[in-house]
């Protein structure tokens, strides 16, 4: 791939996937496109299908493990350069590269509630709808009114929240859709109680997690029934640790780089968490993080 093809399109060559993640780590990626439109994600990725070169898309990486060899191909990021935000009357039109926080953030001074569980969620709009984020009781299903979401074709389908299809982190968008946009529509609300209650949430993760390392968030998918932090606790894993990943002791649903961990480090916590809390208590916890090797 020469990357002059796309001199047009804003873009780096062996970039460090550790700036790009929350986790801050991850090798290089051969192509880091960063483009600014529905148009230039689409020459992109017909350019990798037709070349058979692998393509990821990437928001805010705040939900990805990234190899330490690094990713042999070209990453598609949905950020700044796509985040547009329109506020009209009770609804908010976003690109998908936006962050929920600032989404969240807007909404408040708008006087709009429904969008207050997100003001802590690291993502962007368009990761946030791909796993239907939540948090605090309040998902992306409640808000969501329309996505539109570009097809392998280059199409641009509006999908209506029933189309979303939206679960417990999980929605329709697969490998071959990628979102582009939504529509979230919320309530006329009190300016004050929604600052105090986003003020409330934050204390919360604040108290009671290890936001002071980095890390992809929840580790974890909660098992039906269970609460993944605590069976990790039952088993005995606090502060359990390979090279410098560590489940934390301040919420074991974090598995968190304490300075320099490796890819394999992560991955070994991962799998050793998940194996022994499957011996102990018979329920296998399954990653909630993307691990792109």
């Amino acid at each position: 791939m020469h990357s002059s093809i796309f001199s047009y399109i804003d873009h780096i060559e062996n970039e460090p996937l550790s700036k790009h993640t929350t986790f801050r780590i991850g090798g290089d990626a051969r192509y880091y496109f960063k483009p600014k439109n529905p148009e230039e994600i689409y020459d992109i990725i017909t350019y990798c299908m037709d070349k058979n070169i692998r393509y990821y898309v990437l928001g805010n990486g705040s939900n990805v493990l990234f190899s330490d060899d690094g990713f042999d191909g070209v990453i598609v990021e949905i950020f700044n350069n796509m985040s547009e935000t329109k506020i009209e009357n009770d609804t908010i039109y976003a690109g998908a590269g936006v962050l929920l926080s600032k989404l969240a953030a807007a909404a408040r001074d708008r006087g709009l509630k429904g969008m207050e569980f997100a003001s802590g969620i690291p993502g962007t709009l368009g990761g946030g709808i791909v796993m239907n984020a939540g948090a605090y009781g309040g998902e992306m299903k409640d808000i969501v009114e329309y996505v539109d979401i570009m097809e392998q074709d280059g199409h641009i389908n509006k999908y209506s929240c029933e189309d979303m299809k939206f679960g417990y982190r999980t929605s329709i968008v697969n490998d071959g859709k990628i979102v582009v946009g939504a529509m979230l529509k919320l309530e006329y609300g009190d300016k004050q109680s929604i600052s105090a209650r986003m003020e409330e949430l934050k204390n919360a993760r604040v108290s009671k997690q290890p936001l002071e390392y980095p890390s992809a968030g929840s580790t974890f998918k909660r098992p039906e029934g269970y609460f993944a932090g605590k069976l990790i606790e039952d088993a005995g894993l606090k502060g359990y640790r390979v090279g410098n990943a560590m489940v934390s002791e301040k919420h074991c649903g974090f598995v968190i780089n304490c300075g320099g961990a490796g890819s394999d480090d992560v991955l070994n916590v991962i799998n050793d968490v998940s194996d022994t809390v499957f011996e102990k208590f018979g329920v296998r916890l399954e990653p909630e993080v993307k691990i792109v090797r």
